[in-house]
């Protein structure tokens, strides 16, 4: 197999040069991952606690390099990459809290005494997405090592050099060879054997639902357990009587974070039409100030798409009819660039409406009252989070109830916080990760009759 040329989005320059791995180098480390899973497992929950904070440690260490080798890889700006590979960093130490708490019950029964136990599933695979390689590995790895599996992680084709890297800093940190591996190469061949393998017991993906369906699908011929986290079409939603101010300051960075490249990505903002004309003068400034360039910059806030076929993609939902409400910056010359763009849709048949852009373009249209309002959040195949902007608690909680999406932030833009619970509803994916429950996603549970008379 040809090595894999690394591209810089910012710059179109090759970056590295990375040898995938084939099927048969697949199957070789599911071996061993298999082996080193019946050892993993027996490790006192003490010491693997232990482990995984001398990784977190590790990577705490890393967090400058890691950073840079993002912004290079992916085109993150330097800041967002920091927060990243700080991520991490805690998602690990949050899960070196789990071995020593994941705990069974003792459960009341006649004649004898019934007790569970968590066991670990063995080999893990878990296949990770370009638009945020380090965070989305640590999500699915940490809580599969922290409950006793060994993990081998795929990433991406486009972005594999974090994940490289954090792999020789868990051998670094003292984990047991070949308890995490990372496997770089081809869906079609390395994500393939994940699905296809017996000894992998479960998987872990991120991406796009049309890949999901098809994953979910192979894992059913073994019955093998699955978390995906799929796409997303979320709404923000902004009622008359929110701080509008506000609201339009920071509806940029809920879409534009990451070039718009985030299954959270509010890119529908639904605005009341009493406010609807004031919301579009307050967002247009915002926009128009977005600084769009060099994501190794301390002050840059949007980077380029990852790819020039990306970008294609996306400006492909412009289209000559699409009525362009505004747009911003986009720096000249090399790099894959797209500014951001506030369209407004003419009908709810428009591309821009239904399916995902993933790219910083939002869609902004207006709705008459909260029943509207939840009627056009909940139009679409996707529920995984949104935002909700009004000053009234009551109304708050009643379309934070309403809306079909399973991570919803009221009068912010927050989707993820490592120690609560992340996932979608609808098309956008089956599970949670992330929060203290994590940990047991990667277990059986078994229960023991042990009988006294």
């Amino acid at each position: 197999m040809a090595a894999t040329q690394v591209v810089n989005p910012a710059t179109e320059q090759v970056v590295a040069s990375v040898e995938p791995t084939d099927a048969a180098a697949t199957d070789a480390a599911i071996e061993r991952a298999r082996r080193a899973a019946s050892e993993w497992r027996e490790v006192a929950p003490g010491d693997r606690a232990r482990l995984l904070r001398r990784f977190a440690e590790a990577v705490d260490a890393d967090v400058e390099r890691l950073a840079r080798l993002e912004v290079d890889n992916a085109g993150h700006t330097i800041g967002n990459a920091r927060w990243e590979a700080g991520n991490v960093r805690d998602v690990l130490h949050f899960a070196a809290g789990m071995p020593e708490r994941l705990s069974g019950k003792q459960i009341p029964v006649a004649g004898g005494l019934d007790v569970t136990f968590q066991e670990p599933l063995g080999v893990v695979g878990v296949i990770v997405p370009w638009n945020f390689p380090m965070p989305i590995a640590a999500w699915g790895f940490a809580p599969a090592l922290a409950a006793g599996n060994a993990v081998v992680l795929k990433p991406a084709e486009l972005t594999p050099l974090t994940a490289l890297r954090l792999g020789e800093l868990a051998r670094e940190a003292g984990l047991p060879e070949h308890v995490f591996q990372v496997l770089p190469g081809k869906g079609s061949v390395v994500g393939q054997r994940f699905v296809t393998h017996p000894a992998v017991r479960k998987v872990v993906f991120t991406g796009s639902t049309e890949v999901g369906k098809q994953i979910m699908a192979g894992c059913a011929e073994q019955v093998k357990r699955v978390t995906l986290e799929l796409g997303g079409k979320s709404a923000n939603i902004v009622f008359a009587d929110a701080d509008l101010e506000r609201a339009a300051a920071t509806a940029p960075y809920g879409v534009f974070d990451n070039a718009g490249q985030d299954c959270c990505a509010r890119s529908r903002i639904l605005v009341q039409r009493s406010v609807f004309d004031r919301f579009l003068e307050l967002l247009e400034p915002a926009v128009r100030g977005v600084r769009v360039g060099d994501p190794g910059a301390e002050d840059t806030e949007m980077g380029p798409l990852i790819s020039a076929a990306h970008r294609e993609r996306v400006a492909a939902f412009v289209e000559p009819s699409t009525k362009v409400a505004f747009t911003g910056h986009r720096p000249e010359g090399p790099g894959f660039w797209y500014p951001p763009t506030v369209v407004l849709p003419t009908a709810p048949t428009d591309r821009v409406l239904t399916e995902e852009v993933f790219g910083p373009v939002v869609a902004v249209l207006p709705f008459d009252d909260e029943a509207e309002a939840v009627r056009l959040a909940n139009d679409t195949e996707y529920g995984l989070s949104g935002s909700i902007w009004t000053n009234d608690l009551g109304r708050a909680l009643r379309v934070s109830r309403g809306v079909e999406a399973g991570n919803l932030s009221v009068n912010s833009h927050s989707s993820v916080r490592y120690w609560t619970p992340f996932g979608g509803f609808k098309q956008s994916g089956l599970g949670r990760e992330l929060g203290p429950d994590a940990a047991l996603a990667f277990t059986e549970t078994k229960n023991v009759f042990i009988a006294t008379q």
